[in-house]
């Protein structure tokens, strides 16, 4: 067994061997200028199994999600979003800043949204207000532990957006999870949706890159939008390539980070002081809080560091730790270990 054992984020993934000489043989062009063969089949791959009819390949998923929100959305308009969400609290309001909009946030519970929440929330047609346009929605939701967003009431809220005449996006970061822990395919829950973001650096390991997935119409106006941000790449094959290999090869095993959480998670539920904040856990993200008379999370992320296990402190009393397809079950179990010896520690 190795260490240091990084559970910090699905996003430390190194590319494979077999990842970077896939890479390092890709068939590239200048993507600004006309057409990047390997980008063009990773954007089609991608569009396939969304079941939508187009996607473009872009540097980020920040960069997907704002610029789904800019096209669905003018200057003084609004979008509805869970409160916790990703385009709301780690995208430093580029909505605003980019595109002169506005967000509406609703509280969830770990994430979840009820489709009740949403009535009455679209405002009147009146000069003094702004224009409801968008629903946002985010799956797995990344501080609801990696909580999946039920399919039926995911169903009953884009229904009810679609019939009253609102657009909806998916910040579908880390759907392939989501369809993993579900057997509900990432078409279908990409059905419910007119735009859907995915991201390729996260459970899936390549090393960079997100695709923003929807109508030709709609993908047409994201590659001008695109440009607009910086987003344009040249020879984007080389990246494309990591994300198209990570398509074919590391989906069908995420079930096995969701397998490595839940050990992890049934250790958390084991030892005193630290206590799960979603149980059960669903995918691979663990979120757990920790007693203030054991010191805060800072400390404990520190002690963990010390002994070879890297964590996350995303509050001052609560610690993430991720699943992914470069730690081992074996690595888990050592995680286990320096946990049960550390938390004991502090309290000495």
């Amino acid at each position: 067994m190795s260490f240091p054992i990084d559970l910090r984020s699905d996003t430390v993934t190194q590319p494979s061997t077999a990842m970077r000489q896939f890479m390092a043989q890709a068939e590239v062009g200048d993507a600004v200028i006309d057409i990047d063969p390997t980008t063009e089949r990773l954007e089609r791959l991608t569009a396939d199994m969304l079941g939508k009819e187009a996607a473009i390949f872009m540097p980020s998923g920040s960069m997907t999600n704002q610029i789904a929100i800019r096209l669905h959305c003018q200057p003084g308009d609004e979008f509805l979003c869970e409160e916790n969400c990703h385009v709301y609290n780690y995208e430093q309001a580029a909505f605003a800043q980019l595109s002169g909009v506005v967000a509406r946030t609703l509280p969830g519970v770990h994430g979840v949204l009820s489709p009740e929440q949403f009535e009455g929330t679209i405002r009147p047609i009146n000069d003094h207000l702004v224009r409801t346009r968008l629903v946002c929605l985010e799956n797995t939701h990344n501080r609801g532990s990696g909580k999946v967003q039920p399919f039926d009431t995911v169903q009953q809220i884009t229904s009810w957006a679609h019939e009253n005449g609102l657009k909806t996006h998916l910040d579908g970061a880390r759907l392939f999870n989501a369809a993993a822990a579900t057997d509900i395919s990432v078409a279908q829950w990409s059905q419910l949706f007119d735009t859907v973001s995915v991201c390729f650096s996260k459970g899936l390991g390549a090393p960079v890159g997100s695709a923003l997935a929807g109508s030709a119409e709609f993908i047409q106006q994201a590659k001008r939008a695109r440009k607009l941000f910086g987003g344009g790449m040249r020879q984007s094959g080389i990246i494309a390539a990591g994300a198209f290999y990570a398509l074919q090869n590391n989906v069908s095993r995420l079930a096995e980070d969701h397998q490595m959480a839940a050990k992890l998670a049934e250790a958390i539920r084991q030892t005193e002081g630290l206590t799960l904040d979603v149980d059960p856990v669903e995918t691979n993200i663990v979120i757990f809080a920790i007693d203030k008379q054991l010191g805060t999370a800072a400390q404990l992320q520190k002690a963990l560091e010390e002994r070879g296990v890297r964590t996350l402190a995303v509050a001052p009393q609560k610690i993430r730790m991720v699943t992914h397809l470069d730690v081992s079950m074996a690595q888990v179990n050592g995680a286990i270990e320096v946990i049960k010896q550390t938390v004991p520690a502090l309290t000495a």
